[in-house]
């Protein structure tokens, strides 16, 4: 884990530095919108996927510029993931795993995450610029809770407790338009790449998140 976060801060360190030798400024930015995460299950081969929720996300970022084309996008995000188990029953059998539900109820994991996005920029006529990127992010969970039947119940993490993890790693696919004056509207996807189950409680059954978002933004 400590391998990870060297790596991301190295990335931005290695975007900060190109910013220095260009004098280019860096150029800080807001960003909120909504969220629609889902959960998926797997084991032995077979997956399946929970509703995604209706959620939210806001943060901000720091772009560093390489060149006019390219820069390196860190940024710090509190966003809200989970999924929505639907009142259907809801049914996931392989070997020793089971897992049914006949009763709605919604997870919620309250997140803060840090993307550090490669982001190429292209010109699009004089009023802004058609942006995409990509790039990992690491995240922890400061908080959860389960929902259900008008009840509500904390998450405690831990092997010991929920089964529950409070790290989270993943990819980000980032894109949108950029205005000249610094607003822009963007679109997201979350795929996580690690397991949010203790390894301690199963190695061989896996919950990972997933999130499409949409959203808003201004650069200073």
């Amino acid at each position: 884990m400590k391998k990870i976060i060297l790596s991301l801060l190295t990335v931005a360190g290695l975007g900060f530095a190109a910013s220095a030798q260009n004098s280019t400024p860096v150029k800080f930015g807001i960003k909120a919108g909504v969220a629609f995460p889902n959960m998926t299950i797997s084991a032995m081969g077979v997956s399946a996927s929970f509703d995604p929720k209706t959620s939210y996300y806001v943060g901000g970022t720091a772009d560093f510029q390489i060149s006019d084309m390219f820069s390196i996008q860190p940024g710090l995000t509190f966003t809200n993931k989970g999924t929505k188990i639907s009142g259907d029953n809801f049914e996931f059998n392989q070997e020793d795993v089971a897992i049914e539900s006949a009763s709605s109820a919604t997870l919620n994991f309250m997140y803060i995450e840090v993307p550090v996005n490669a982001v190429a920029r292209f010109n699009v006529g004089n009023a802004g610029k058609v942006f995409i990127g990509a790039g990992p992010y690491f995240a922890y969970a400061v908080s959860a809770n389960a929902k259900a039947g008008g009840v509500k119940e904390d998450i405690k993490f831990g092997a010991s407790e929920s089964g529950f993890k409070r790290t989270d790693l993943g990819l980000n696919f980032m894109a949108g338009y950029e205005l000249n004056n610094g607003f822009n509207i963007h679109a997201g996807y979350g795929l996580g790449l690690s397991s949010i189950l203790d390894q301690e409680v199963s190695e061989d059954v896996a919950f990972k998140n997933k999130v499409f978002s949409v959203g808003l933004g201004y650069s200073f």
